[in-house]
């Protein structure tokens, strides 16, 4: 199934975006350190040219440290991309944003640098703007789409922020993608089935993380399948039914709340080496939807 959810308010602020970028000097784009490539816009890849950007490895403190290391070194070797992974718990490291935005811009005396910070839903951007302005200006909340419109932000030391919403884009091509993104709270629970994610969730941990789930669920042993994870957190958290069946959507609920809060430990679900292959696969996949629209195209005609 892929996962799509695109609200009327990210369309627009896309459009904002590209209409106001010749004006912008640096981006700053916040990552989801558990999820560094889904989380990743495609629309700045493509528009932000020679731009220098800075792109902050958010809730670090949920990822695997040593693969947040690698995801630095593997996204730095992009021309004018630096990095920096923070949690909202280090206020100092977020505020080097402001000294890495001069070191990347240069700008002559009394002029002022305009940065675009933008990022996925729910990614804890509006936390980081309010840490750099050092008062209270973005809505924060632990639920995706809570800034609706474009705000310009005057933060000091010579740095005007443009606050977006946070965004997905129109097409979310790599099935993946939009599970991992669903998986870790950037698109609504209202446009998800919950066991439908959480059975993304259950097949990744037995595959990556197998030791860590023994140990969170203590099992000797683990069950061979997703379906057979749940099962075994059903039975132990009470997530029953009339006739002793599974609460499917209550299991679910649990192993993604776990996930999100980093109760399971600290994990993530990709990798660079992963990446180049599901692109390879989607280019693939575009190939073959572009020679049936063509062998169409010529049965019409």
């Amino acid at each position: 199934m892929l996962i799509q959810w695109y609200p009327g308010h990210m369309h627009k602020a896309s459009k904002e975006i590209k209409a106001i970028l010749p004006e912008i000097d640096l981006i700053i784009e916040v990552l989801d350190a558990r999820i560094p490539f889904s989380s990743q816009n495609p629309m700045i890849g493509k528009l932000r040219g020679d731009k220098p950007c800075i792109k902050v490895l958010n809730k670090s403190d949920l990822a695997d440290p040593e693969l947040t290391l690698h995801w630095q070194d593997y996204l730095e070797q992009e021309q004018g991309v630096k990095t920096l992974a923070v949690t909202s718990g280090q206020p100092e490291k977020i505020r080097q944003i402001t000294a890495l935005c001069h070191k990347m811009v240069t700008k002559r005396a009394g002029e002022q640098i305009h940065a675009l910070i933008m990022g996925i839903p729910n990614v804890g951007k509006s936390t980081l703007i309010n840490i750099l302005a050092a008062r209270t200006i973005a809505k924060t909340g632990n639920e995706p789409a809570i800034t609706k419109m474009l705000q310009r932000i005057d933060i000091g030391n010579g740095i005007i922020l443009l606050d977006s919403p946070g965004m997905l884009w129109a097409n979310l091509e790599n099935k993946n993608t939009g599970y991992r993104l669903a998986t870790t709270g950037a698109i609504k629970d209202t446009a998800i089935q919950h066991d439908d994610i959480a059975a993304f969730l259950a097949e990744f941990l037995l595959q990556h993380y197998p030791e860590t789930v023994k140990a969170r669920f203590q099992l000797t042993q683990l069950p061979e399948h997703e379906a057979g994870l749940l099962e075994v957190i059903g039975k132990q958290r009470g997530c029953l039914r009339a006739g002793g069946k599974i609460d499917g959507d209550k299991v679910a609920k649990i192993i993604l709340s776990e996930f999100r809060t980093g109760t399971l430990g600290k994990m993530t679900m990709e990798t660079p080496a992963m990446m180049v292959q599901e692109l390879a696969e989607l280019e693939i996949i575009r190939a073959e939807k572009a020679a049936k629209k063509l062998l169409r195209k010529q049965k019409r005609k």
